[in-house]
């Protein structure tokens, strides 16, 4: 039996470690912006904006807290000793990339925090969490320990959901989340298709693969998340993301799909096998009709959806039923992409609007509008068991305003990461977050 059920986005906050590094080897637009200034303020209070839209529009909307940054323990579990201003100095010294991995606040991007499950679609009827190990990137594969306690902080209650533990962190097993996972349905409260995207079959030597760039999610991880959230053959669809596609920087399959209730917008270079994959989520979907909203590459460029984050928008359901496309302001900026959003609008078809956010500190460290929520399907009975005190209103929207603006720099460069100021600020800011928010002691620090 169905029940009523609204999508949470939960927004990942931008940490006060808020860097350009360029970590992420596949990711075009964090290694075009390597060692430029940043500024963690505006990258927080601009992600906290975009929250305080969306919550006005009546969407509910919910934040989860940055990681402690640097990351003090990875560091020594490398081998770092001393006091925690020795350990900096040290690895400033002898390596500072590795610095420069530990400092990074790519938490923000929440879109790869876990895989969610909604309940009307696993076997216990619990909303189920797996936090993703992002093992790809040793700067993100440190972030699921902290993220499962963010998670199950929460949503607590066993009644109603269910946490895992990451999967082990070896490549065969490379997860990143629900960047590459979307739900197809009729409506939230109704069983659903989970559409999991891969990059590489990890067993398979001779299965086709990318070239330039490394695929980071595999089939072996896709299925594994589905057999530990319940979900039975009717609810799943695995798709190979087009090789072609990860080596012109499409490192997520966020970049160039995205999918919200029927409708599935994306890109003809998304998918390896297009085809199967549209008759196979058709058949699952049963009496619901998918919506497909194909852009070819002749109206839009892989590169320009590329570097423009076109489908790296959140496309979220509004009161009247119709679809919004949030995108960022990057689509205004490159013709194609702009005169395609013009003609999607103007052609009556389920994506009803566009609207622009600003949100170029995240965009120039290579994540859009869709990289910083993590999307959660919950019912009223849900909603009301998880802990409301990460939702955004008028007032924790203004007291996370002042406190950002209370704790953060307005200036970071590669060679702030060493400085110990840097790191207390940091450690006495989130302390005073996990106090606002209610979340109790999510950090090594704090523990």
């Amino acid at each position: 039996m169905s029940q009523h059920a609204t999508e949470a986005n939960f927004d990942g906050l931008v940490g006060p470690t808020h860097n350009y590094a360029g970590l992420s080897w596949g990711n075009v637009a964090s290694k075009s912006n390597v060692s430029a200034v940043s500024n963690p303020k505006e990258a927080a209070l601009q992600g906290l904006k975009k929250m305080k839209t969306l919550a006005d529009r009546g969407f509910v909307q919910g934040i989860l807290p940055p990681h402690e940054r640097p990351h003090i323990p990875t560091l020594r579990k490398l081998g770092f000793s001393g006091s925690d201003a020795d350990v900096l100095a040290a690895a400033a010294k002898s390596n500072p990339v590795l610095l420069a991995a530990v400092a990074s606040a790519s938490t923000m991007w929440t879109a790869n925090a876990a895989t969610v499950s909604p309940s009307a679609d696993t076997r216990d009827h619990r909303v189920h969490f797996t936090p993703a190990n992002l093992g790809a990137k040793f700067h993100r594969s440190i972030e699921h320990e902290v993220t499962g306690r963010a998670l199950a902080s929460i949503f607590t209650d066993e009644a109603y959901f269910a946490h895992h533990k990451a999967l082990p962190s070896v490549s065969h097993f490379g997860d990143e989340g629900a960047a590459n996972h979307t739900r197809l349905c009729s409506a939230y409260g109704e069983s659903g298709v989970e559409l999991f995207v891969y990059g590489q079959t990890a067993f398979d030597e001779a299965a086709p693969a990318p070239k330039r760039f490394p695929a980071r999610q595999t089939l072996e991880a896709s299925q594994a998340i589905a057999r530990l959230h319940g979900l039975t053959d009717g609810h799943t669809v695995f798709a190979q993301q087009n090789p072609n596609a990860i080596d012109a920087g499409v490192f997520h399959n966020d970049v160039i799909a995205v999918g919200n209730g029927n409708v599935l917008f994306y890109h003809d270079q998304a998918f390896l096998e297009e085809e199967r994959v549209l008759s196979e989520i058709r058949s699952k979907l049963k009496d619901t009709d998918l919506q497909p909203v194909r852009v070819s590459s002749d109206e839009v460029p892989i590169a320009d959806a590329v570097s423009s984050y076109l489908f790296n928008s959140q496309l979220l359901t509004q009161k009247d039923g119709s679809m919004l496309l949030a995108v960022p302001g990057e689509c205004r900026e490159i013709d194609s992409v702009s005169r395609y959003l013009d003609k999607l609008v103007a052609q009556g078809g389920p994506i009803s609007a566009v609207e622009v956010f600003d949100v170029k500190q995240s965009m120039r460290n290579g994540g859009g509008p869709a990289c910083l929520r993590l999307r959660v399907v919950l019912t009223e009975e849900e909603l009301g068991a998880m802990h409301d005190g990460v939702l955004i209103n008028d007032a924790l929207y203004e007291r996370l305003t002042t406190w950002v603006e209370g704790h953060y720099r307005d200036e970071l460069t590669q060679a702030d990461l060493a400085d110990p100021m840097l790191l207390d600020e940091c450690r006495h800011a989130l302390d005073e977050l996990t106090g606002i928010l209610g979340l109790g002691s999510i950090y090594d620090f704090q523990r």
